[in-house]
């Protein structure tokens, strides 16, 4: 069903008027499950190469975190790849099979691309200091990695650490470095700096229309959001890791190039729309918002991905 702006702005009010809640929450998400269409242009592949096989990640923890940022941040590696069983669905390895098939439709056959962390590193000195700039992601990838090129390093930085230019752009990134085109990515925490452009939905946006925030699956916002921006970049550093890959024409310049999962920003379910998620689950227990199930009982809210096959957004719910 497609509606027009009046309807939407209707839906809003209406939900706007009602009390707050996860059982009011899910009634709201089941009386209103619109559709909108999307002005997502599609995403083709432009004949480079992808990341395939096994990909070894080392973690860079950047700054004080948390056991509970360490240990969500491990179990949603680990749950692209778990079985959570029929009794629990959907899963976020059903997500990973859907960045698994741009392999496919690039021509290059059809198999498993494996994440797995194989390395961790903390900095609590902040050696590069506390503001993110490319002379920062240099020297703490050179720092980290020791010069193995044979791992995607990870920079995960604390909410004290301003990742400049990353509140106004994707709220992650994904680059290469040095003669080798080493991929890596960098995530930051946006609790302190920016909750309001890269926390949404567990935040209310610093602009646009009213908007119904949930509470984090996790129970961390910090982590939560975290969660969502580290899987786009992923995404996308699988898919467009050399900047020849699969990514949407015309727009591939500086840290405004539409991939795979920018093409479907703040889509986390059926029926999303400006300040809607779309369709998502409620857990009863902890009322947090989520669409995939995975290891250690842990629950995840994962963005929409461009699916190359059916040319769209393709999300969990």
């Amino acid at each position: 069903m497609v509606t027009d702006g009046i309807e939407r702005q209707q839906i809003l009010r209406m939900a706007s008027s009602l009390p707050s809640g996860p059982l009011v929450l899910s009634l709201y998400l089941l009386l209103f499950p619109v559709c909108l269409a999307t002005d997502s242009a599609s995403i083709t592949y432009h004949g480079g190469p992808l990341l395939t096989g096994n990909l070894n990640l080392t973690l860079i923890w950047y700054g004080q975190f948390g056991r509970v940022h360490k240990n969500v941040i491990r179990a949603f590696v680990e749950s692209l790849h778990y079985n959570a069983g029929a009794n629990l669905q959907p899963q976020v390895s059903s997500w990973w099979n859907v960045v698994e098939s741009y392999q496919e439709v690039a021509g290059k056959g059809s198999s498993l691309i494996n994440v797995k962390v194989v390395k961790q590193v903390t900095d609590l000195k902040y050696s590069a200091g506390k503001v993110v700039t490319s002379e920062f992601i240099q020297k703490v990838l050179r720092k980290a990695t020791g010069g193995d090129s044979n791992t995607i390093p990870v920079i995960l930085t604390a909410r004290d650490v301003q990742t400049q230019g990353l509140c106004f752009t994707k709220c992650s990134q994904h680059g290469m470095l040095g003669d080798h085109q080493q991929p890596y990515i960098v995530v930051g925490n946006p609790e302190s700096e920016c909750p309001g452009s890269c926390a949404w939905p567990f935040q209310k946006p610093d602009k646009g229309p009213l908007s119904i925030t949930l509470n984090p699956p996790n129970g961390n916002l910090g982590v939560d959001a975290m969660v969502i921006a580290f899987a786009r970049a992923l995404v996308e550093a699988v898919t467009n890791p050399y900047k020849t890959g699969f990514f949407q024409d015309n727009s591939n310049n500086a840290n405004k190039t539409v991939e795979a999962a920018s093409a479907c920003w703040g889509i986390f379910g059926s029926g999303a729309f400006d300040g809607y998620t779309g369709k998502v689950r409620v857990d009863p227990e902890t009322g947090g918002g989520f669409n995939g199930h995975g290891t250690r009982g842990r629950k995840f809210l994962i963005p929409a991905v461009w699916n190359p096959k059916t040319k769209s957004c393709w999300t969990l719910l």
